[in-house]
Parts: C-alpha cells; sequence; structure tokens
C-alpha cells in the first residue's frame, strides 16, 4: 500500500488542523492505521492509532482530548483532526499502516508501510 499525508501547514496556538492520509493499493479496511510525529533532534513518536476490524482508538496522553483519529474506507483515508494546538505540537508528521494485529501499535516498527511526512508548526 502506498500513503500520502497532507493538510499540514503553519497555526497559531490555540489552532486546529487537519490531516490526512491517502492510500492506495490493497483495501484499506483491512489495515491498521497510526500517525506519527518527529521533531528535530527528536524521535518519532508516536500520536494515534485506528486498529483494523474494530476501530478502536488509542492516543498518546499529549494530545488526548485534543487530537482525534478517524477513517473513511469508502475513500482509503484516515484523519487525524488536531485541535487545542501548541507549540510543543510542531513536528513532521507521518502516517503509517500494518496488516498485522499488534500487541500495542505504539511503536514504529510495529509498522509496515509509511508515507511522506507533512509540516506541522504551531506558533506561540
Amino acid at each position: 500500500v502506498q500513503l500520502q499525508a497532507f493538510g499540514g501547514g503553519l497555526v497559531q496556538a490555540g489552532g486546529s488542523l487537519k490531516l490526512s492520509c491517502a492510500a492506495s493499493g490493497r483495501t484499506f479496511s483491512i489495515y491498521s492505521m497510526g500517525w506519527f510525529r518527529q521533531a528535530p533532534g527528536k524521535e518519532r513518536e508516536f500520536v494515534a492509532t485506528i486498529r483494523r476490524g474494530d476501530d478502536r482508538t488509542y492516543y498518546t496522553d499529549s494530545v488526548k482530548g485534543r487530537f482525534t483519529i478517524s477513517r473513511d474506507n469508502a475513500k482509503n483515508t484516515v484523519y487525524l483532526q488536531m485541535n487545542s494546538l501548541k507549540p510543543e505540537d510542531t513536528a513532521l508528521y507521518y502516517c503509517a499502516a500494518t496488516q498485522a494485529y499488534r500487541a500495542s501499535y505504539y511503536y514504529p516498527n510495529e509498522y509496515d508501510y509509511w508515507g511522506q511526512g507533512t509540516q506541522v508548526t504551531v506558533s506561540s
């Protein structure tokens, strides 16, 4: 599957952005989808995931209540709605996919496919 992420941009603190990740290739619904981010000089970190089958969602603590991950299988797209953005949310955001059932979906090595990043910059 090929993934393409878009929707990043520059926003003021407190603002909102909605990221999208479009998938091509095999049936989208068979993939669990994740969003990760990487700030300069830092490791790639988990943001959110939506599990295949039951669409159960998980979030890292720092974004709970502010970010929402969702998917539209008919459009082969996963979304990340980001509200109440903070400067510390500034990073390159990546979408990822895996067909396998994983223990947690929290780690980059649990995903098999990656899109290119989309930059999110939050100004104070």
